[in-house]
């Protein structure tokens, strides 16, 4: 009987142990692209981290007999500046647990680390390579490869967009994820930077494509104007009475989604400022993510239960 116990034991911790979360690094050694090759460590304090050294993804997975077979890259929030990676990040992780959805919390490089050769690229290489590793390992994580997507706020919204409308990739290193798709097959935005034109965050803009960039590269990096139809569908929320990104934003990026016939939602709510979390929102936006949980059934991206 003892021994009986001991292995069913055993066999619930390894269990545990093989979907728990931990940190998955991004690049094989030596192949970070665009990088010179510094050495940079970690810099985090207050719950942000300020400084990437190594890109990579913290994996939360749902437990097998909840697990609905689909799995978001998580972009967190913070200017480009800085990655708010716990309230903008872990916590909305753990809440994609909760329906079944596997979540993977980016450590992705800003803008203004010294070792980048390209500043506004590195973060979408990041982010394109996550996808990449996702749709690689689907099969050994229980993921379906067409039901990846990935979800930001506030200026990870605005590269969770990037990704969704870029036709470059960009994180090509010459091995097997290369020929994987770095394409979401749906996107969650909160709060999101998209125009960095005449509605601009200009701390977001400057952070990511530096003091004077051109036309041609805030154009290139306005996600609204570069929508197509083969765009994925996003699910959009934003506050009314967000002073700091406009909800103009998501109007934008919502009507180019609209005049390209791409099948997608846009709930602006009431109160909320820039500060739309898990939880403790304001009035209706408490809904949020209630809202964001039916329309993933709706669009078929996560059965309505495992019996489905």
């Amino acid at each position: 009987m003892l021994k009986i116990r001991l292995v069913v034991l055993l066999v619930v911790l390894a269990s545990l142990s093989a979907h728990s979360q931990e940190f998955i690094p991004l690049w094989p050694k030596g192949k970070m692209p665009n990088s010179k090759g510094m050495k940079i460590k970690d810099s985090i304090a207050n719950e942000r981290i300020f400084k990437v050294g190594t890109p990579g993804f913290y994996a939360f997975f749902p437990s097998i007999s909840e697990n609905k077979g689909a799995a978001v890259v998580i972009c967190p929030g913070g200017g480009y500046e800085r990655l708010a990676y716990i309230i903008s990040g872990t916590q909305l992780a753990k809440w994609f647990n909760t329906i079944g959805v596997s979540a993977f919390v980016l450590n992705y490089r800003l803008p203004n680390s010294p070792d980048l050769k390209q500043r506004e690229t590195g973060p979408l290489q990041d982010a394109q390579r996550a996808i990449k590793l996702i749709r690689g390992n689907a099969a050994k994580w229980g993921i379906k490869p067409d039901k990846i997507g990935v979800q930001g706020s506030s200026a990870g919204g605005h590269l969770a967009a990037l990704s969704s409308v870029s036709t470059l990739d960009v994180s090509l290193i010459g091995d097997s994820l290369d020929k994987i798709s770095p394409k979401p097959d749906f996107s969650i935005l909160v709060s999101p930077v998209i125009d960095l034109g005449t509605y601009a965050h200009k701390g977001s803009r400057k952070n990511l494509l530096g003091e004077n960039p051109s036309e041609e590269l805030l154009n290139r990096y306005s996600p609204h104007l570069n929508v197509s139809s083969a765009t994925p569908p996003a699910f959009i929320v934003h506050a009314f009475d967000d002073k700091t990104v406009s909800p103009h934003n998501s109007l934008l990026f919502y009507k180019a989604l609209l005049e390209k016939n791409v099948q997608s939602t846009l709930h602006i709510l009431p109160q909320g400022g820039h500060a739309i979390a898990l939880r403790n929102n304001p009035g209706s936006t408490e809904q949020w993510t209630s809202l964001c949980e039916s329309w993933m059934i709706e669009m078929n991206f996560i059965p309505r239960s495992l019996k489905d």
